[in-house]
């Protein structure tokens, strides 16, 4: 998305702070609102003041601070879009989630529960805990056990983890069913063979969705898990953390006290 042409760019596509200015078209936030907004790519948010357009914005969740709101847009959003916008997961269905204890899977195991879905996820050993706690059905440790042979068949595969895990999913999915990635296009060809939908997306933002979820969290229907926290001046050793270690919830910069 950022070639050598568009630098210097400032990172950073989720926020949460409260409204400094507006134009003067804008009715729906006022001054001094408290907000939180997933944000399109030509305005980072790694900095004190962010521009954002008033239909990536919602009112924050009551029951955050700014923090924990901070965590939820991004991995929200695009949790949000893949199971229901493009994955179609309606209430009974069953939907195997894979990498369920990160950012974006921890919120896609809760808005599937929310939802009334039946919940799979894949994870590492030490985060099956975690994974039942968020409400999964069924926890698979993705290093000793092989979930196309201990899940039944579902209607939707949420990949979040690519490569031979996609692969190996489209033995899992029922006819009729999608699977779904944030990383790389699903085989085209092999899905047509099963009779399954199968589509790679991006997350785009929405106002309207982050208020659905930001009403989820305030009726503790959704909990937000923070990993750690870095000052703002602490960026690029919060990225490093993300590439490095395994992180289980979000990171999150504080710029301003």
């Amino acid at each position: 998305m950022v070639t050598e042409k568009d630098l210097p760019y400032v990172l950073g596509r989720d926020v949460s702070g409260q409204i400094a200015a507006a134009g003067d078209d804008v009715s729906s936030f006022l001054i001094g609102d408290e907000v939180f907004a997933f944000l399109s790519p030509e305005h980072g948010g790694y900095e004190e003041f962010v521009l954002a357009r008033v239909d990536e914005v919602a009112a924050k969740p009551k029951s955050l601070d700014a923090v924990g709101a901070a965590a939820v847009p991004l991995a929200g959003i695009t949790a949000w879009q893949g199971l229901f916008d493009q994955g179609g997961l309606r209430q009974g269905q069953r939907v195997l989630i894979h990498g369920g204890a990160g950012g974006v899977g921890h919120f896609a195991i809760q808005f599937a529960k929310a939802k009334g879905a039946w919940v799979a996820t894949t994870v590492s050993a030490s985060d099956k805990e975690f994974a039942r706690d968020l409400g999964a059905d069924q926890v698979i440790d993705y290093k000793s056990e092989k979930f196309e042979d201990l899940v039944e068949p579902v209607d939707l595969v949420f990949d979040l983890v690519g490569g031979e895990t996609q692969e190996r999913s489209f033995k899992v999915v029922k006819p009729g069913g999608a699977l779904i990635s944030t990383l790389q296009e699903p085989d085209e060809a092999r899905a047509a063979d099963c009779n399954i939908r199968a589509a790679r997306y991006t997350a785009q933002p929405n106002g309207a969705q982050l208020q659905q979820i930001a009403d989820l969290i305030d009726e503790s229907k959704v909990k937000v898990v923070i990993a750690s926290t870095f000052e703002l001046r602490e960026a690029a050793k919060a990225q490093a953390a993300l590439k490095e270690n395994h992180i289980r919830g979000k990171v999150v910069l504080k710029v301003v006290d």
